[in-house]
């Protein structure tokens, strides 16, 4: 019983039969295709197998029981994302992916990367050696203060345009200008530790709207950003709040991309040059991160300055510990497409440079750019375009009861009527008293 209050589910797009009676296709032609190439499933008791050709998925718990098939011609399935640790997954489900060039991404409850399986290039031992060389080669150097520079100038703009804090921007920047004289790897890490310093410093009144229904039950450190430091760990892990918990997603969903983004590319993920060898991490994953990190910022930010946040959305274990509930995680997925083609042409520009760095160049280079086309594109004589992806629209919650509404409306039909009363009451009492 705890587990149905804990992870609520909800019909999702790809989920195409309902358990309560008898398993049945439901002829929907709008839900056969996933939602921006992604299909989620959350909870206990999944299953992936194959059937007859078919993909099947299934999550759910009790009633809210839910099945997906996808056939191998017109799925439109580019990643399966598996929030859970309890279930099954078939090593015929995974050839299946494999053979359609689908990606399969498992995550924790907490947010962190458990296992991606992507798309890869041929093996290629010289960039790799070229990666492992890097720091002979001193592209280890160029890489860091390259990534690095973008990240602070990422940083920099969420400063002054979306917290409006000129003064933190004109820090950052001091310290995206000092990385020219960094001439160390522990110089770029210390500048990019001063600039995350005065950047998190900036969001610490940053304010969170939930609806008015939902205050009561709302705990105060959730009304506030406040730190990037969870209580509960010291660092950002267990996060405490409900934009902390969203941060740490979005960049579990980030760390997934980045993981394949260098597999398809022939790099080694666990073999980083900001980021040292740590156990049980993928270094270079998190290197490529860093540019990317600031458009999640930016993304989170536009969210909670511009519609409530729902208490349904969140809850909150014994500890303190702040989870996203099923549905809103799978509507935090949605970004999975725009973080994919973020990363990608900082993973390919990673790949040209230790190419080039090393000390025999071969006339032919072997990088293929087959995460941006830009090779493609080239060749037909037409410069590659800025990939500017597409942003999933926040949901739209009523400021009043929280309920789903229509994007340009700030209150839904019942909750304005009881605002326009409380207005129109105001004007009254204001003319009596006159």
């Amino acid at each position: 019983m705890a587990a149905t209050q804990t992870v609520a589910q909800s019909p999702q797009f790809c989920k195409l039969t309902d358990s309560t009676a008898e398993i049945r296709s439901v002829v929907v032609p709008s839900v056969l295709k996933p939602r921006r190439g992604v299909v989620t499933l959350f909870g206990y008791g999944i299953r992936v197998s194959v059937d007859r050709g078919h993909l099947v998925v299934e999550d759910g718990v009790g009633p809210d029981r839910y099945r997906g098939r996808f056939p191998r011609v017109g799925h439109g399935l580019e990643r399966l994302v598996i929030i859970s640790s309890d279930g099954m997954v078939s090593l015929a489900a995974l050839r299946w992916l494999a053979d359609q060039d689908a990606a399969f991404v498992m995550l924790d409850r907490d947010g962190s990367v458990l296992a991606t399986t992507g798309p890869v290039c041929s093996s290629d031992a010289r960039l790799r050696r070229a990666q492992a060389l890097a720091a002979q080669s001193g592209a280890d150097l160029t890489i860091a203060r390259e990534l690095i520079s973008r990240k602070l100038a990422g940083q920099e703009r969420v400063a002054r345009d979306k917290l409006h804090d000129s003064a933190t921007g004109q820090a950052i920047a001091g310290y995206r200008l000092e990385l020219a004289e960094a001439y160390t790897l522990d110089a770029v890490r210390s500048l990019e530790s001063k600039g995350a310093a005065a950047y998190w410093a900036a969001w610490r009144d940053v304010q969170v709207i939930f609806p008015k229904k939902d205050l009561p039950g709302i705990p105060d450190h959730w009304r506030t950003f406040s730190t990037r430091k969870s209580p509960l760990s010291g660092s950002p892990r267990l996060a405490a709040n409900p934009v902390n918990a969203m941060l740490n997603y979005l960049y579990a969903l980030l760390e997934s991309e980045a993981r394949l983004a260098a597999a398809a590319l022939g790099l080694d993920p666990g073999l980083g040059f900001i980021h040292v060898d740590t156990p049980a991490r993928d270094s270079l994953a998190c290197d490529l991160m860093e540019p990317v990190r600031p458009q999640v910022d930016a993304y989170v930010l536009d969210w909670i300055s511009q519609q409530p946040l729902s208490r349904s959305s969140f809850f909150e274990q014994r500890d303190g510990n702040c989870r996203l509930m099923a549905p809103f995680a799978v509507r935090l997925t949605d970004t999975v497409p725009m973080l994919a083609r973020a990363v990608a042409p900082f993973a390919e520009w990673v790949a040209r440079t230790l190419w080039s760095g090393r000390r025999r160049v071969d006339s032919n280079s072997p990088i293929s750019t087959r995460l941006t086309q830009r090779h493609r594109r080239e060749a037909k004589g037409s410069e590659p375009p800025l990939s500017i992806p597409r942003v999933p629209r926040p949901q739209t919650l009523c400021r009043g009861c929280g309920k789903e509404i229509a994007p340009e409306h700030s209150h839904c039909a019942e909750c304005a009527r009881t605002v326009s009363a409380e207005r129109m009451g105001g004007h009254r009492t204001y003319w009596t008293a006159v």
